[in-house]
């Protein structure tokens, strides 16, 4: 039998682990915005808005994975007060229009998780996920080994998104 390293999925494991027996993490759509913005980039926050904002996720279903969340702790999108509904959606399409430059995806596959038995990660805080598909993107890796091969690394993927987005949000007052 074959072995198929991957490592950095540990650090997703140790971290959920650590949430779930109530870490000092915490909610990462609390803790990373609270941030000094100064480290954005680190923090992959792409994007920070007036009621939300855009990060990539650390653990990308695939390449250009991104987390468009509100700053409010609110668990199902019905609890979103208009505004911030209008916001969210608003930066789900600047998202979409910037990913479609830097990265010319297929398609895109967008969703919400709401409640941790529709598989949310993080059933507290709302968030969208947009993740960019392109054709033949699925193949055996995933399928039979459980394994997902990234081809770029989420820095050089957060500077090409996010050098597409600010222009489309230039002008934005949420």
């Amino acid at each position: 039998m074959d072995v198929l390293w991957a490592p950095w999925r540990m650090a997703f494991i140790d971290q959920a682990a650590d949430t779930k027996m109530g870490g000092d993490e915490g909610c990462i759509f609390c803790v990373k915005p609270q941030r000094d913005p100064a480290q954005d980039a680190e923090q992959l926050i792409v994007y920070r808005g007036e009621r939300c904002f855009v990060m990539m996720n650390l653990y990308p279903y695939n390449t250009g994975h991104l987390l468009i969340a509100p700053y409010d702790h609110l668990s199902s999108l019905e609890l979103l007060p208009v505004a911030t509904t209008a916001e969210l959606m608003l930066l789900a399409q600047r998202c979409q229009t910037a990913i479609r430059a830097a990265l010319n995806p297929d398609g895109f596959n967008l969703g919400i998780n709401d409640g941790k038995v529709a598989g949310a990660g993080f059933p507290g805080h709302m968030h969208l996920h947009m993740v960019p598909r392109w054709n033949g993107d699925t193949n055996f890796m995933p399928v039979i080994a459980d394994v997902k091969v990234m081809p770029e690394f989420l820095q050089q993927t957060y500077v090409k998104i996010r050098t597409h987005l600010l222009p489309l949000l230039s002008g934005h007052t949420p």
